[in-house]
Formats: structure tokens, C-alpha cells, sequence
């Protein structure tokens, strides 16, 4: 979901008089927050999804908010609504469906869910209390005294540790968060370390620190891979890879993670693959949905050990 060739033409946001032109001709992707924020989809002949744009006149009565221009001009918009049937459509979220899309619908769904959580939690302002309503085309909200706010990312760090050694025996650390419970289908979810910034805080400052509270090491080196916007409800991903010794003992956080172990690079093809049970507790384990950073840090990590330490 890192991928976007969303033009936000935000020169736009202001120019009411262009806005009021552009909404009849332009196509909105309806966000139904009420369903986890579901928007519709079709199947594309390889394998692949595309996101079902409906034209403005057939859009939902709601707030609507102004994401960018399409490749050929046309306006693009989005709302918080219930979506109008169409044909051959089912309704997802963006983690369902995120590594199915092209870099255009990635761009558009992911900058839509951010857009509309963030109206949805606004309604208020922090500052009085008071009721706000959406200006700037749906790029911030005004109390009634026209004090203004906009919308928010929070960062947050995510890291692959792993033990720096190349080829098959090389290992990393995951974890499975207290929270997550255990999948219906008997699968447990095990992913990257990961934290919010705190305030006064560096990223690279918060790695060190997340990765010592949660699991109990020091890590040796770090490096920054990229970012991913992660709109639930609208934070801001910045991933790494770090190195440490394996033979630290793990001393884990039980309100963070309640279980974490160091998996081979031979164990991780075979959890990508669909069928790896881990050979001390007997229960198969999996890993985050291809649409994520998470996976994208793991896979890196994997398919570097074949040619380096990195």
C-alpha cells in the first residue's frame, strides 16, 4: 500500500468554484465505515483487483471529500456511505485487498480510509468541544469559530531483527501480539516488532527502545527500508531492519507479546508457502497479509540473506 500515482492536486482544496464544476463530472470510491470500511471491488481477469468508482451522480447523499485528479483529469472523491450495488462487485477492506490492487486504486483506497476515519473521529473539536464541520474539500475541519485542524498521521516504527547471517540458517525475530488471539483456522500470526514514536522521540531512538521493552534485547545496527501509510486509523509506518546477538535471552513484554521466537530463513519460505508447524508447540503459524510493510521488511530480509548480510 506504499505504491500511489495519486495526483492530490491539493492547489484544488481551496477553489470552491472549481470544486462545485468538478464534482459532476468527477467518480467517488464510497468508504462504508459502518462495515470496517469496506469498498467495492471487481475481479480482474489476472488474478488482480480494481475498485468500483461510481459516477458522482450516482453517488450516496453524504460529505464528500475531494482526493486528487485521475491520470486523465477526471476528479476523484470519496465519502463515508453505504456504496450502491454494482454488478459482479463485493465489498473488502483495504487489508484484504490492498496487494491486489495496481499503484493507482492502492493510492486511492488507502489516502480514502485515511480521509475518512480521521473525519469520523473529528467531529469534535479537541480544542472546545464544539462541533466542526469539513472545509478545504475534506482537507480539514472548522469549529464555529473558525479555528481550524487537519488531518493527522501518527508515526510508527517496524522492524525485521534478525542475527545479520546469510543463507538458509540465517534467523529472525517475530513475535505474535497479546492481542491478536489465535486464528479460526488454527493459524497463529507472527509479524515484526513494532511502536509508535513517542513524543521527543527519533524513529531510530524508538526502534532501540520498542524492541527492548517488548522482547528484552539490545539490537546492534538499524537500517530504514521505507514507509507505508497504514490508515487504521491513520498512522504512518516507517520500517526497518536491525541486527542482534540471537542468544540474548528473550524476556517478553505479556501486555505487548506473548510469544516470540527466532525463525530460519528455510522456516519463513515454508510459512510464505502456507505450511509450516512449529516443531516445539505443534501449531502452524503464518504471517501478516501481503499488503503490509510487515511482509514486505520479512520478504526483503529473506531474499537479501541469499546474497549478503543486510
Amino acid at each position: 500500500m506504499a505504491r500511489t500515482t495519486l495526483d492530490r492536486a491539493a492547489h484544488r482544496r481551496k477553489d470552491d468554484a472549481w470544486l462545485a464544476e468538478a464534482w459532476p463530472r468527477g467518480r467517488v470510491l464510497v468508504v462504508d465505515l459502518a462495515q470496517g470500511g469496506r469498498a467495492l471491488v471487481t475481479e480482474r481477469a489476472d488474478g488482480g483487483a480494481e475498485l468500483v468508482l461510481v459516477p458522482s451522480a450516482d453517488a450516496p447523499e453524504a460529505e464528500r471529500w475531494f482526493l486528487g485528479e485521475d491520470a486523465d483529469g477526471t476528479p476523484l472523491w470519496t465519502m463515508d456511505a453505504t456504496p450502491p450495488p454494482a454488478e459482479g462487485a463485493r465489498a473488502v477492506t483495504l487489508r484484504e485487498v490492498g496487494h491486489l490492487l495496481d499503484a493507482r486504486d492502492a493510492g486511492i483506497f488507502t489516502a480514502a480510509a485515511a480521509l475518512a476515519n480521521w473525519h469520523a473521529s473529528h467531529k469534535f473539536s479537541p480544542r472546545s468541544g464544539k462541533p466542526t464541520v469539513a472545509v478545504e474539500a475534506g482537507w480539514a475541519r472548522a469549529d464555529p469559530d473558525g479555528k481550524l485542524m487537519w488531518p493527522r498521521t501518527d508515526p510508527a516504527m517496524i522492524v525485521v531483527v534478525h542475527d545479520g547471517v546469510a543463507g538458509p540458517s540465517g534467523r529472525c525475530l517475530l513475535g505474535h501480539n497479546s492481542g491478536w488471539g489465535r486464528g479460526a483456522d488454527g493459524l497463529t500470526r507472527f509479524s515484526c516488532l513494532a511502536g509508535y514514536v513517542e513524543p521527543g522521540e527519533s524513529a531510530e531512538a524508538a526502534v532501540i527502545r520498542e524492541v527492548a521493552e517488548e522482547v528484552g534485547i539490545k539490537i546492534s545496527s538499524l537500517r530504514y527500508e521505507g514507509s507505508q501509510s497504514w490508515p487504521y486509523p491513520g498512522s504512518l509506518m516507517l520500517g526497518f531492519l536491525a541486527t542482534a546477538d540471537p542468544s540474548q535471552e528473550l524476556r517478553l513484554d505479556p501486555e505487548e507479546i506473548d510469544e516470540a521466537h527466532w525463525f530460519t530463513r528455510e522456516q519463513i519460505a515454508k510459512m510464505i508457502a502456507g505450511g509450516f508447524v512449529h516443531p516445539d508447540s505443534g501449531v502452524p503459524m503464518s504471517l501478516p497479509m501481503r499488503s503490509s510493510i510487515a511482509f514486505y521488511l520479512i520478504d526483503k530480509w529473506l531474499d537479501a540473506g541469499a546474497q549478503d548480510h543486510s
